[in-house]
């Protein structure tokens, strides 16, 4: 088998095309052609400015949780999720708590081979099931053979294809008055937003706000501005395990800890408590 050929660069502040960055953590990261491992580890605060890859990859942080964000909008990752990123898609990452990342890179000749290519060419997030989750970490075990390699990435591209979940991401509006709308609610998604005041901030009416919301991100201003809120939630409940749901739903503005549950559960189908796994 031929070893894997990495070729390392910066990553620049404008988008660039990049092949996989390799640090190896563990394992020998044996693979079948057209698939490749790589692990890495980054610390909270780390960004990866925008760029893009020759290859699709699979992003999985076994530990930690990161936001990736595509010209669609973002997508929080915590550690039961992984992100399927198209092969030439701009995005970038950015470390919200210190994270173990194992990658899987497929060639796209490799990929096109695949019956269910279709699906595979945008970007979504995955449910990280127990079976994939073991699955991700088996294919970067030092012993394994070519053979049981193989197998493992067979199972995952079987669990990719059942697992699609969509809770965790927020759309992102690209025509600029509504795009700016969103980045004032996104740096204070505590806040009751008022669509006339944001309206005027951003030189528009609210009824062209309101109609740009709609046709921008499939969502009204009220339902995006609550999904803001959640991804927050979301954020908080992966980065800090002393918080609790009571403050949560204060420090969100929601009247009660009950109204925050059922925001919660109609956003990502758990309540707060399922999600951060204290139940």
């Amino acid at each position: 088998m031929q070893p894997m050929t990495v070729l390392e660069r910066p990553i620049l502040e404008t988008p660039s095309l990049e092949t996989p960055i390799l640090r190896e953590v563990r394992g020998n990261h044996r693979s079948p052609a057209g698939v490749h491992l790589v692990a890495r580890d980054y610390p909270k605060g780390l960004r990866l400015d925008p760029h893009m890859h020759r290859e699709a990859q699979l992003v999985y942080a076994a530990k930690g949780t990161m936001q990736v964000t595509t010209p669609a909008g973002r997508w929080l990752v915590p550690p039961d999720r992984a992100v399927w990123v198209p092969a030439q898609l701009e995005h970038a990452i950015d470390v919200l708590a210190d994270i173990e990342m194992r990658t899987l890179y497929f060639d796209l000749p490799w990929l096109k081979r695949e019956q269910r290519y279709e699906g595979l060419t945008r970007e979504f997030v995955v449910r990280v099931s127990p079976l994939l989750h073991q699955a991700i970490l088996a294919l970067f075990d030092a012993r394994n053979t070519e053979a049981r390699t193989e197998l493992l990435v067979r199972l995952v591209m079987l669990e990719l294809h059942q697992a699609e979940d969509s809770a965790t991401f927020l759309p992102l509006p690209r025509e600029p008055r509504c795009r700016r709308a969103a980045m004032i609610v996104l740096d204070d998604p505590t806040g009751l937003h008022d669509i006339d005041t944001l309206a005027r901030e951003v030189g528009t009416s609210a009824r062209t706000l309101s109609r740009l919301f709609s046709s921008e991100t499939q969502l009204s201003f009220k339902s995006w501005c609550q999904r803001a809120r959640i991804a927050s939630a979301i954020q908080r409940l992966s980065t800090d395990a002393s918080v609790s749901v009571k403050q949560l739903a204060t420090q969100l503005g929601y009247a009660s800890v009950p109204a925050f549950s059922a925001a919660f559960r109609q956003v990502t189908g758990r309540t707060p408590t399922e999600f951060a796994g204290k139940g």
